[in-house]
C-alpha cells in the first residue's frame, strides 16, 4: 500500500517511527504542503494521508485530496476545527465537555487597553499554531508587556485555573490513549520532560473525557490538554490535532495500524464516514 505523509518534517520521531514499521512491506511517501512545485498526481494518488501539518496550505491541500477521493487522517474539516480556539471551546462546551469557559478578543492591545484585569488569566492566540502566544497575565503591566510584541494578535482568554502546575497531556490514536505529565508552559522554568503516567491510573472521568473529544471534533488522532480543576475534576484547556506524542510506548504501532486500516477500508470501498469503536489502552 501507498501512504504519504503531508509534512514538512518526515523525520519527526513519531512518523519516522511509524514509516520503520510500515516499511518495506509499504511504500511511504512524504509530501511537503509548503514546497513549491507541481502538486500531487490526483490520477494516482495514495492509498491514505497523514496531516501531520496546520496551515492553511497544508488544510487546502488536504480538502483538495479528500475531494479526489483519498482518505487523509485527520480530516481537512476536523483539523481546522482545532485551530480556531473559538470554535473549539464552543464545541466542546455545547457537547457537555468540561472546557474552560473561553472569551475572544479582537487584538490582545485591545485587552491591554481595558486596563488590570479582574483575576489572573491565560491569554492565548485564537489560531493554533506554532509558536502560537500561550502566557498569563495578572496585571495591567504584563498585559502591556505582551502587547508591545503581540499587539495585533487575535486572542482568546481564560481564567486563570489554580492547580498543581503540571499538565496532564492525553492523546488518542484511534481510540486507543495514552498520557503523560509535563510542566505547564505557564510555570517559570518551562515545560522539562514528559513524565510517565499509566493511563490506568487517570480517572474514568478523564478518559471518557479525552474520548468524547474524538466523537465530537471527528479526529482519530489528537491531543487533549488537562488540568485537575480540584477533587479529580478535569478541565480541558486546549485540543490539538495530531500531536508529537513523542516517547509513548506503542503510539507508533497504533498510529500505523490505523493508516492501513483506512487505505484498506479505502480499497475494499468503504465509506469515509466509517469509525472504529473507541478502546482504551492500557499501555
Amino acid at each position: 500500500m501507498r501512504i504519504c505523509l503531508l509534512t514538512a518534517d518526515p523525520g519527526h520521531p513519531l512518523l519516522a517511527a511509524v514509516t520503520g514499521l510500515l516499511t518495506p512491506d509499504h511504500r511511504v511517501e512524504t509530501l511537503d504542503p509548503g514546497a513549491g512545485g507541481p502538486g500531487p498526481d490526483f490520477s494516482s494518488l495514495a492509498e491514505v494521508y497523514l496531516l501531520k501539518a496546520r496551515t492553511p496550505r497544508a488544510l487546502a491541500l488536504a480538502a483538495l485530496l479528500e475531494e479526489h477521493g483519498a482518505p487523509v487522517l485527520n480530516s481537512a474539516a476536523a483539523t481546522a476545527r482545532c485551530q480556531d480556539r473559538v470554535t473549539m471551546a464552543a464545541m466542546a462546551r455545547a457537547a457537555g465537555l468540561p472546557f474552560a469557559a473561553t472569551r475572544s478578543v479582537a487584538t490582545l492591545g485591545e485587552l491591554a487597553a481595558a486596563g488590570a484585569p479582574d483575576g489572573p488569566l491565560v491569554i492565548k492566540s485564537r489560531f493554533s499554531r506554532r509558536r502560537d502566544l500561550v502566557a498569563r497575565a495578572d496585571s495591567a503591566v504584563r498585559l502591556r508587556e505582551l502587547a508591545a510584541d503581540w499587539a495585533e494578535e487575535p486572542v482568546v482568554v481564560q481564567d486563570f485555573t489554580p492547580n498543581s502546575g503540571w499538565d496532564h497531556k492525553l492523546w488518542v490514536v484511534d481510540g486507543q490513549l495514552f498520557a503523560a505529565l509535563r510542566r505547564s508552559e505557564l510555570a517559570p522554568d518551562g515545560r522539562g520532560p514528559n513524565l510517565p503516567l499509566p493511563v490506568g491510573e487517570l480517572p474514568a472521568s478523564w478518559t471518557a473525557a479525552a474520548l468524547r473529544v474524538g466523537e465530537t471534533f471527528g479526529l482519530d488522532v489528537y491531543g487533549v490538554d488537562l488540568l485537575d480543576a480540584g477533587g479529580g475534576a478535569p478541565l480541558i484547556v486546549d485540543i490539538n490535532a495530531f500531536p508529537g506524542i513523542r516517547g509513548q510506548a506503542g503510539a507508533p504501532e497504533a498510529l500505523a495500524a490505523l493508516a492501513l486500516r483506512t487505505a484498506a477500508a479505502r480499497g475494499r470501498g468503504a465509506g469515509a464516514d466509517e469509525r472504529k469503536v473507541p478502546q482504551v489502552s492500557e499501555k
